[in-house]
C-alpha cells in the first residue's frame, strides 16, 4: 500500500536527518550555503559603509573584492566536494586574515581620531565600527569550518 505523508511529516522527517546530520559532523554543504548568503550580506553592508568613507583608504576596497570570492567558492562548495576542500578554505582564510588586518586598522582609526583612547566613549560611536571587521572573520571561519565537516548523505 503506497502511503502519503503529511506536511507536517516531511518536515519532521527533513529536522530529524537535518539534526542528526549535524550530530555526525555533516554538515559541509549547508554551511557553504550559509557562508555564500553571510558573505553576500556582510559584503553589501561593507561595500555601504566604506563607500559611506569615501574609499579614502585603498586597503578598504580589498574586502569588498574579496566579497564575491568568497560567495563564490561558498557556492561551488555547496556542490562540489572538491571545491569545499581545496579553494573554499584558501579563500576563507584569506577572508579571515582581511578581517584580523581591518580590525586593526579600525582600532587605528579610532585611536587617530582628536583624542584618540581618552575620548574612547565619543570615538567610538564616531570612528569606524571597532567590530564590523570581526563579521567578515566570522564568515571566514565558516567556510573554514564547512571545509573541515563531512558533506551531508
Amino acid at each position: 500500500m503506497n502511503k502519503k505523508r503529511s506536511p507536517q511529516s516531511e518536515v519532521e522527517h527533513f529536522l530529524d536527518r537535518l539534526v542528526k546530520n549535524i550530530e555526525h559532523g555533516r554538515f559541509e554543504r549547508s554551511l557553504s550555503g550559509l557562508s555564500a548568503l553571510a558573505a553576500v550580506i556582510t559584503g553589501a553592508e561593507l561595500w555601504a559603509e566604506h563607500d559611506r568613507a569615501g574609499f579614502w583608504n585603498r586597503l578598504m576596497w580589498l574586502p569588498v573584492v574579496l566579497t564575491p570570492f568568497s560567495a563564490g567558492s561558498a557556492i561551488a562548495g555547496v556542490f562540489s566536494k572538491r571545491v569545499a576542500k581545496t579553494i573554499l578554505p584558501f579563500v576563507s582564510l584569506l577572508v579571515i586574515l582581511n578581517g584580523i588586518q581591518g580590525t586593526y586598522l579600525h582600532l587605528r582609526g579610532i585611536s587617530r581620531k582628536p583624542g584618540g583612547w581618552k575620548q574612547a566613549r565619543y570615538n567610538i560611536e564616531m570612528g569606524p565600527p571597532m567590530f564590523a571587521p570581526l563579521l567578515v572573520t566570522m564568515v571566514g571561519g565558516m567556510g573554514i569550518l564547512a571545509s573541515i565537516l563531512r558533506r551531508e548523505k
